[in-house]
């Protein structure tokens, strides 16, 4: 069985050989600050850019950096076996296609692929590199293998350069390190929860499209809180914000069929699902596949209704499961509410009304009346979105009951 037997958990740290190795001195360091026992594990190539002697320095145990020179016969297996988390950054194009592929040609290659412990990569290269095919389809792989990926920032490049590629900041990786290793340990561990957030796209021709203010912003607090409290988060998203730390699978789509197909499949596996995004009601029934021109005149766009299947997975649910839903208002905020939670066989409904400036669209706080389905209602006053987040989190705790138990 994978993992450390003391209290502090076990981190293996890998470095390949990018100029963002000189990060991962700093990644070290604030998990040790963080209560780890960090294990840095160099390759060759990671010393051209940074030296073993600093991770010495910093790091629980002398960095390690070769299969050969080192007095256990078979450093990978044990590293491998003594890890609770493997974090890889930078993760170069390289090191990414190894793993991939399932060569083992270094210590860092060798330990990634004898342990059973979570892994965590973080790309770093250039733009160029990181949009290849690819290095894309290598990343499939391994997130399908359940290994968490780090996406890289936009910025400055080595060379001058700007673009999309920089390693994540070090406070981001750790981040996702420390929500790794609490996994599990929540009042929601064992449970898997799926978020969704942002606003859907509906086209109008091959480059307009009708949508909505949401931001994403109180689904991503959501699915933050809901890692916190040690679920198994899916996040199905509209919009290209930083990904919370810890969240297992991310989806992105557009519209709100593409929302339908990537929530309806998935929502039998999930013991909660938290519609927490803005899904259109109405659709242009017949867009163009080409830019309408202007000259063209003002085109007449007639709409039709989008499927609304909130109301087909309230039908669908099996016992024990919990859905929430969001009532996003502007007048008889409690009556449009109450009706939602009954027509779509909610279990609990997040009601608030985005007229008022403090709470609606784009700001970072929000207020909010709680229904349940049992009736009650709890009203919350103005407070931050990931201070919500936490509240219908821990409303959602006291309706799934214990992992393994229906509610």
């Amino acid at each position: 069985m994978a993992g450390s037997t003391t209290a502090a958990p076990t981190v293996v740290v890998g470095v390949s050989g990018g100029i963002a190795a000189y990060k991962a001195v700093d990644v070290c360091r604030r998990l040790v600050d963080a209560g780890a026992h960090v294990v840095p594990v160099l390759t060759d190539d990671a010393q051209r850019f940074v030296g073993a002697v600093t991770f010495s320095a910093l790091a629980s145990e002398p960095a390690r950096t070769s299969l050969f020179d080192d007095p256990d016969p078979i450093p990978h297996t044990r590293l491998g076996q003594r890890a609770d988390l493997v974090v890889v950054a930078p993760a170069t194009a390289k090191l990414i296609g190894k793993y991939a592929a399932g060569i083992s040609d270094d210590l860092l290659t060798a330990t990634l692929l004898a342990t059973r412990a979570p892994v965590i990569v973080c790309p770093a290269m250039h733009t160029e590199m990181w949009e290849h095919e690819a290095v894309q389809d290598n990343l499939a792989t391994l997130r399908r293998r359940g290994v968490e990926i780090v996406e890289p920032e936009s910025g400055r490049l080595a060379g001058g350069d700007v673009g999309a590629g920089r390693l994540a900041a070090p406070e981001v990786i750790v981040a996702a390190a420390l929500a790794r290793l609490s996994a599990g340990r929540g009042p929601l561990a064992g449970r898997r929860v799926l978020v969704t957030a942002g606003g859907t796209r509906e086209p109008i021709d091959a480059v307009r499209v009708i949508t909505n203010r949401s931001s994403g912003k109180q689904g991503y607090a959501i699915a933050e809180a809901a890692v916190r409290a040690g679920a198994r988060v899916t996040l199905v998203t509209t919009v290209d914000r930083p990904v919370p730390a810890g969240v297992a699978e991310v989806v992105r789509v557009g519209s709100a069929a593409e929302m339908e197909a990537a929530v309806v499949p998935r929502a039998v596996d999930h013991d909660v699902i938290v519609m927490a995004a803005a899904v259109a009601d109405f659709r242009p029934k017949a867009p163009s596949d080409r830019k309408t021109k202007k000259d063209e005149g003002p085109p007449e766009i007639t709409l039709e209704p989008t499927h609304d299947f909130l109301v087909e997975l309230g039908e669908r649910k099996r016992a024990g499961q919990v859905l929430v839903g969001f009532a996003a208002e502007t007048d008889d905020l409690l009556d449009n509410a109450a009706e939602k939670l009954r027509r779509k066989h909610l279990d609990l409904i997040v009601a608030n009304d985005v007229s008022r400036p403090d709470a609606g669209f784009d700001v970072d706080t929000n207020r909010a009346i709680l229904l349940g389905a049992d009736g009650g209602s709890v009203e919350l006053p103005l407070m931050t979105k990931a201070a919500l987040a936490t509240a219908v989190v821990e409303r959602i705790i006291s309706l799934v009951g214990p992992a393994g138990d229906p509610a």
